[in-house]
């Protein structure tokens, strides 16, 4: 493998700042006494996520990408705008997180949040790799850090098992990424992935068999780490153990970076550009998006129905989770042809989209806990006489997450709806309608509690930190506002992504 050059570090400062952060603030925590460092580190590893931020935009469209370690880490623009969001959607975590470990029975506010930035540095690893080693390194950064983070509550038992689930489960997923990819190594006798493209392309037909189970087993696994029904039977258990910032880091940040691997793995490895040039699509490449499609139609039946009867709000986000990992996979699965080329756009706008409405969520559902002292759907009856501020807030995220038009969860929809009849997949869009639709009775029903219900439980009196409003008013009014301007976003992140340049 190449030698990591001393200029080469300057295309990593915004993974570098991570890591330096991490190991300053381990350090940190473990010297500082708790009653000055349980803050201070929380606001040091917001400064931190705020400088690769920084990093990350001046990255923004270079000329061409970049190639480091050999080929296995791209510098580019399909890895820098997915990184900025991942970056986003942990510093509103982490401000969520500010003064609120106490009341959520982490011990120690500090490992929350380096374990936090190493999950962050194991999503930015996933949106640049372009080899399998560096893809598990980076993918086995955020498992692990996830794993720890859903049990940290550590004398919550519903945090014990919800981990331990979790923790199960991921290794049996990881187990399978690792069969499915010794399938592509076996077949084309490298790691890299564009080395692996042309080595499926002109793989004999006595391979196909171990191509379709190595298509199966990379499904299965990453099916898991998005939540994707019916890989999804670990989320609404280590949802509701887990504290409400690191429920919504496992929400949005670990979900896109899953999302991000997959986008980049499978058009990678399987996509021929043969539909964009004219040509006939191979059997294979057809049957590989079509499991991805009827991935997405099964995570949005099967999030959308089970949600119906929850009455606990982590359980019943968890099931929107699954349901909304089926959103953002159609994009993937309708692939690109000559006569659509948004998919990405479209993926990236519902995700900011998506990452907005869920972490604002968990805010208003960390307040309605301290006001009422419970977790269930009771804890919202006669919100608004007690708090009409936050359900005012509330109101605004709902209606984004159920597709209400105006807002950025509606156009995010409408453009994903839009793409699959483009390329006329009449059923997936009838599924995006139909389970959108069926979405609103659950939604609304915690509306109809805030509003029709005027006997509201005893209220628990618990001080809620004013980083928790800032996260719940910011994500409620810049879901409105992106739904203002949704063309021009789109048409941004699509005049600087290539499929070509970007993916080979």
């Amino acid at each position: 493998m190449e030698i990591l050059k001393a200029g080469d570090l300057v295309h990593l400062r915004p993974e570098l700042t991570i890591a330096a952060c991490f190991l300053l603030l381990l350090l940190l925590d473990l010297f500082l006494p708790r009653r000055i460092g349980r803050s201070l580190i929380g606001w040091l590893g917001l400064a931190g996520v705020a400088v690769s931020a920084v990093f990350l935009a001046l990255q923004w469209n270079p000329s061409e990408p970049v190639s480091l370690l050999g080929g296995s880490f791209r510098v580019d623009d399909f890895g820098t705008v997915l990184k900025l969001v991942f970056a986003g959607g942990t510093a509103l975590v982490l401000l969520m997180g500010i003064g609120t470990a106490e009341r959520e029975g982490i011990a120690a506010e500090g490992e929350a949040t380096y374990l936090l930035l190493a999950a962050l540095l194991g999503a930015m690893i996933l949106a640049s790799s372009a080899d399998l080693i560096t893809l598990y390194v980076g993918l086995e950064t955020l498992s692990l850090s996830s794993y720890v983070l859903a049990g940290i509550r550590k004398k919550n038992r519903k945090a014990n098992e919800g981990a331990f689930k979790y923790a199960v489960q991921g290794g049996i997923s990881s187990a399978l990424i690792l069969y499915g990819m010794s399938f592509l190594y076996g077949i084309s006798g490298s790691t890299e992935l564009t080395a692996i493209n042309s080595a499926v392309q002109a793989a004999d037909a006595s391979l196909t068999p171990l191509l379709y189970a190595a298509v199966f087993l990379l499904l299965a696994g990453f099916g898991f780490k998005i939540a994707a029904a019916p890989f999804h039977m670990w989320a609404p258990d280590a949802y509701e153990g887990a504290s409400y910032p690191v429920a919504a880091f496992l929400a949005v940040v670990s979900k896109g970076a899953g999302l991000a691997v997959i986008f980049r793995l499978f058009y990678g490895v399987f996509f021929q550009q043969t539909l964009i040039n004219g040509q006939n699509v191979s059997a294979l490449e057809y049957d590989v998006f079509l499991a991805i499609m009827i991935l997405a139609a099964a995570a949005m039946i099967v999030g959308n129905v089970l949600a119906l009867k929850q009455k606990n709000m982590k359980r019943l986000f968890a099931y929107s989770g699954v349901a909304n990992a089926g959103y953002l996979l159609v994009p993937i699965g309708i692939q690109f042809s000559a006569v659509h080329l948004t998919n990405f756009a479209e993926l990236v706008y519902y995700l900011v989209a998506y990452l907005l409405m869920t972490v604002g969520i968990f805010a208003a559902l960390l307040i309605v806990e301290r006001l009422s002292g419970t977790e269930a759907l009771l804890g919202f009856a006669g919100l608004y006489y007690r708090a009409p501020a936050t359900t005012v807030a509330l109101v605004l995220l709902l209606l984004s997450l159920a597709g209400f038009p105006v807002t950025a969860g509606f156009f995010g929809k409408l453009f994903i709806l839009f793409g699959a009849v483009q390329v006329r997949m009449y059923a997936l869009a009838i599924i995006m309608v139909v389970t959108s639709v069926l979405s609103y009775y659950y939604y609304f029903g915690i509306l109809r509690q805030a509003f029709m219900r005027s006997e509201a439980p005893e209220t628990a009196g618990a001080r809620v930190p004013w980083t928790v409003y800032a996260v719940l008013w910011f994500c409620a009014v810049a879901g409105i506002l992106l739904g203002f301007y949704p063309q021009g976003i789109i048409s941004q992140v699509q005049n600087i992504f290539s499929v070509t340049v970007d993916l080979f």
